[in-house]
C-alpha cells in the first residue's frame, strides 16, 4: 500500500507542482492583480489540483485490482486516497516555494489586491488603512516564517484531496465499477 501511495502521490506532486510553476511564471503581476486574474487564478489553481489528483482514483483502482484481487472496502480505499493526496500536496508546497524563490513578488501582489478589494468594498480613510495594515502584518508573518507558510500552503489542497478521495473510495468499493480487465490468452 505504501508503495502505491508514494508512486501515485509522486506523480500527482509532479503534475501539480509543475503546473503551478509553469502557470505562475507565465502570468505577469499586472494580469494577476486584476479581478479577472484573481478569479482565473483560483479556477486554474483548483483545476490543476483536480487534474493532479486523478492519481488518487488511479491509485485506489490499482490497489483494488492488483493488491486486493478486485475488491476493496471503503475505509482502506479512502485511506489510500488520503495518502496519495498528502504526498501530492507536497508538490503544491514545493511548486509554491519555487515560485517564491524565483523572485515572484507575492507581497506586492497581495498588497495591491488587498487595496483594490478594500476600496471596492467601500472602505475609505482609516478603515482602508487598517485593512492594509492587517494585510501587511499577515504577509510579513507568512513570508518570513515557513512554519506558518508551509502548513497554509498544504491546507489549500486538502479539501480537494479529501473530496476526490471520498468520491473515489465510494465508487471503487463497488467491485463491478470499472472491474479489472483480464489478460487476453
Amino acid at each position: 500500500m505504501t508503495r502505491i501511495i508514494l508512486i501515485y502521490g509522486a506523480i500527482g506532486a509532479l503534475v501539480v507542482g509543475g503546473l503551478m510553476v509553469w502557470g505562475m511564471m507565465s502570468w505577469t503581476p499586472e494580469q494577476m492583480a486584476g479581478e479577472e486574474g484573481m478569479d482565473s487564478g483560483l479556477i486554474v489553481g483548483y483545476l490543476t489540483q483536480i487534474v493532479a489528483l486523478t492519481t488518487v482514483f488511479l491509485g485506489i483502482k490499482h490497489f483494488r485490482d492488483k493488491e486486493r484481487g478486485g475488491v476493496i472496502k471503503f475505509l482502506p480505499a479512502f485511506l489510500v486516497g488520503l495518502g496519495i493526496s498528502a504526498v501530492a500536496s507536497l508538490g503544491w508546497i514545493i511548486g509554491w516555494e519555487i515560485v517564491l524563490a524565483s523572485g515572484f513578488d507575492y507581497e506586492a501582489l497581495m498588497a495591491k489586491m488587498t487595496t483594490q478589494q478594500a476600496a471596492a468594498s467601500g472602505a475609505t480613510g482609516a478603515a482602508l488603512e487598517q485593512k492594509i495594515a492587517e494585510s501587511q502584518a499577515f504577509m510579513k508573518l507568512y513570508m518570513e516564517n515557513p512554519l506558518v507558510r508551509l502548513p497554509i500552503t498544504f491546507i489549500e489542497m486538502v479539501p480537494v484531496g479529501v473530496l476526490i478521495s471520498l468520491l473515489s473510495a465510494l465508487l471503487l468499493r463497488n467491485s463491478r465499477f470499472m472491474p479489472a480487465r483480464q489478460a487476453a490468452a
